[in-house]
């Protein structure tokens, strides 16, 4: 499942990166927990919870199964 995350959040970088942020994949845990880092602009921005929520989360729920929930570390 790790690979269908990390390729699933390349899908999503190049929208992140465009406004000077990134995610980073820490961990995906047998339990469908999925933890990532926001960096650079992400990592501070206002809007982070629902970047990660609506944005990452909606999308890797959508496209790889067994994905419960995406948390920031």
């Amino acid at each position: 499942m790790r690979e269908q995350v990390e390729e699933a959040l390349n899908d999503i970088k190049p929208n992140l990166q465009r406004d000077g942020g990134d995610v980073e994949l820490v961990e995906v845990g047998p339990d469908g927990i999925v933890k990532v880092r926001l960096v650079g602009a992400c990592g501070n921005c206002p809007m982070s919870q629902i970047t990660l929520k609506i944005g990452i989360e909606g999308h890797l729920k959508k496209v790889v199964p067994g994905v419960k929930e995406v948390v920031a570390v």
